[in-house]
């Protein structure tokens, strides 16, 4: 386990994908022009008319540019990344290249997926680098018809740590909180917040730590109160998921609301006030990521296991899944379990049934 100096020793890195159009090009550009003291390696995948300007980097910032060879990031980038990061590593060390954090900007339709799983992968990249967030750029005007058409959007809005809204400007306040809604039923771990390239605060984008374990399981209460209606006062059952399952299980089952939306993506939240039996836990875990790790985008809890009197912190992107020891429970302190899943058409029943199972 990693104590807090060998975090700070690792070169922090930001996944920034988004919608085609959405400005994550602005955005970038505006990262690398306004000075903040921080100097950025970008690795970008070239690919369409999105790409910068490399004459205009190059001359008006010190930020090395590193391009990947194959154009786009989705299909066989994984490899061509990985050379990459041991390039920049190795000529970082050898004092050829200055560089404090790195911004890994993929392509409008990317899944960010691959691109995170290489920072488990690799154990000198692992040792190096830490993977800080993704950030999620969506556009206000077109971003429900993105959703509707391109199930790559839907990924991105589930990898994400932090989804920035742009445009808003250009939609009624009734359209941005429709939008609003639907992004945190596919997401309810991100921060959402609407941005003004020109004005976003660059501190707010660097810096997350959503791949940090000890960072809080913030799941947003609009998802709660509309999983559960009574969700202020559902402490109390060692698990509150008694609802029948229908084939829409695994995404929100709150249809009725959003028919005409029908995310492949969506997210589900287990809480129980009952301890794990640790070893039945990790079993379920290890066979769920087996048959639908390729569905998982991401997963996170904070866990009560028999027998340890501190909590387990665990995470997963697809099937990659790691766990550490986090604070103690506290004597006044009722010790319980939270685990949020976001994934594609996760049978929610299933997953449910299954740790249900794991219970002392």
């Amino acid at each position: 386990m990693k104590g807090a100096d060998d975090l700070n020793k690792m070169v922090p890195v930001t996944i920034l994908t988004g919608f085609l159009g959405a400005g994550k090009t602005t955005l970038l550009k505006r990262i690398l022009t306004e000075y903040h003291g921080r100097r950025i390696a970008v690795i970008e995948n070239e690919f369409g008319p999105e790409g910068i300007d490399n004459d205009l980097l190059v001359q008006d910032s010190e930020e090395e540019i590193v391009e990947l060879s194959n154009g786009c990031v989705c299909c066989t980038v994984r490899g061509d990344l990985m050379r990459t990061l041991n390039d920049l590593r190795t000529r970082r060390q050898a004092g050829d290249l200055n560089f404090e954090r790195v911004i890994i900007e993929t392509t409008g339709m990317a899944n960010p997926g691959p691109v995170c799983q290489t920072f488990f992968m690799d154990d000198e990249i692992a040792d190096y680098y830490r993977l800080d967030a993704v950030i999620t750029v969506v556009d206000a005007k077109h971003g429900m018809g993105t959703l509707d058409k391109q199930e790559e959007a839907q990924k991105q809005v589930g990898f994400a740590d932090k989804i920035l809204i742009s445009k808003k400007d250009l939609v009624t306040e009734e359209e941005y909180q429709a939008l609003r809604s639907r992004l945190v039923r596919i997401n309810p771990r991100a921060s959402i917040m609407p941005v003004h390239f020109g004005e976003a605060d660059i501190k707010q984008l660097l810096d997350i730590s959503g791949f940090n374990l000890n960072t809080i399981l913030d799941i947003d209460p609009e998802f709660l109160a509309e999983e559960h209606p009574d969700a202020a006062h559902d402490h109390h059952h060692g698990h509150d998921h008694g609802h029948e399952c229908d084939e829409h299980c695994g995404h929100h089952h709150h249809d009725h609301h959003h028919a005409h939306h029908d995310d492949q993506i969506g997210a589900f939240v287990f809480r129980s006030n009952k301890a794990f039996d640790p070893e039945r836990l990790e079993e379920f875990l290890g066979g769920i990521v087996q048959v639908y790790g390729p569905d998982l985008m991401r997963y996170k809890g904070i866990l009560y296991l028999k027998g340890i009197n501190r909590r387990m912190l665990f995470q997963g992107v697809h099937m990659m899944m790691g766990a550490e020891p986090g604070k103690p429970w506290l004597s006044g302190e009722k010790p319980s379990t939270k685990m949020v899943f976001i994934g594609r058409k996760l049978p929610q029943e299933i997953f449910t049934r299954g740790l249900e199972q794991c219970l002392v």
